[in-house]
């Protein structure tokens, strides 16, 4: 994916979007015991006896799934800062979409405008329908997407509560 510049306090930060290869899944698993733990906040998530949260459920499928799966590795400045599982979701119910499955940025690259940088790339990586939802308890990841979103799509969007989940809808 392409590489995008971060303005902050004057300085150009290097941002990177990279397909996270079979080979570095390991990788993903151990920033996703980042995450679980942040949004064990917003979620019934314990650790397991060896003190680690469980391994993330069907993580295998983005790499056998390579036409409906999609993980990426965020980068900043060549240091790891997080990642993006987004899944293209087929449907007899319904014309197919993109989601974000999970979005993570660790904390101590939050505030940097990393996030929505990330979020941009990916919207225009995979150009077509979204859906992109929150829990509804998890206020703030609902006030990140909406800004993210309202500013991507200059207001065209849609937003909706249900099944206590906030969804925004929207075409890239």
């Amino acid at each position: 994916m392409n590489t995008n510049k971060i303005k902050k306090a004057g300085w150009r930060l290097d941002l990177r979007i990279a397909r996270i290869p079979q080979e570095d899944k390991e990788t993903l698993h151990h920033l996703m015991q980042f995450y679980m733990y942040d949004f064990s906040e917003f979620m019934d998530a314990h650790v397991e006896d060896d003190g680690l949260y469980r391994k993330y459920p069907n993580l295998d499928d983005y790499w056998v799934e390579v036409n409906n799966r999609f993980p990426y590795m965020i980068k900043l400045e060549g240091k790891l800062a997080g990642f993006v599982l987004v899944r293209y979701i087929e449907s007899e119910d319904r014309a197919a979409y993109f989601s974000i499955a999970e979005f993570f940025v660790m904390k101590k690259y939050r505030r940097l405008g990393l996030g929505k940088a990330a979020a941009i790339q990916v919207f225009e990586a995979h150009r077509g329908k979204w859906e992109v939802f929150q829990l509804e308890s998890n206020v703030p990841a609902q006030l990140f997407w909406t800004d993210v979103i309202k500013q991507y799509t200059s207001g065209s969007f849609t937003d909706r509560m249900e099944q206590a989940k906030r969804i925004q809808e929207f075409i890239s």
